[in-house]
């Protein structure tokens, strides 16, 4: 293998990490924002209080992958996705048609999470990562997971 061969391989893969954090830099964006808006939709205290913990974790993954994609010399998204914008005001929609604001705001929740971690999934799956990044991104996925079993708790509960 001569050595272009290598270093476009190198390049590659490095474009394909930037790549994958930065969709999950966005997604963690929308997320954020999503909780937040549906913390103001909501007038339970218990499930506010909850919702403002997830914006605040989902701020620091972002967070985390910000840090990452810097110290890869790449410059990260500021911002989440339009779809995510989309999302949200479709939350708006529902929770003020709703019979019960609550139950449509925690559904809305269960399925952002169960998007959010089938995008974990799809980037752990079909990549290789350093260590570092691996551990970083198996972590945050066990806390989307565990919000996604505890949001469907709340669901039978509120």
């Amino acid at each position: 293998m001569n050595t272009t061969t290598r270093e476009d391989v190198k390049m590659e893969s490095h474009k394909n990490l930037v790549n994958v954090l930065q969709g999950l830099l966005e997604k963690n964006y929308d997320a954020e924002e999503g909780f937040k808006k549906v913390m103001i939709e909501t007038d339970h205290a218990g499930l506010t209080s909850f919702l403002q913990l997830r914006a605040r974790e989902r701020s620091q993954f972002a967070t985390e992958l910000t840090d990452k994609i810097i110290s890869l010399n790449e410059e990260p998204i500021k911002s989440g996705s339009f779809s995510g914008t989309l999302h949200r005001a479709w939350i708006s929609i529902k929770t003020t048609i709703s019979g019960d604001k609550n139950e449509a705001i925690l559904e809305e929740c269960i399925n952002g999470e169960k998007e959010i971690l089938a995008e974990y999934d799809k980037a752990l799956e079909n990549n290789y990562f350093t260590e570092d990044v691996k551990n970083m991104l198996l972590n945050q996925r066990e806390s989307i997971n565990k919000v996604l079993n505890t949001v469907k708790k709340l669901e039978d509960l509120i």
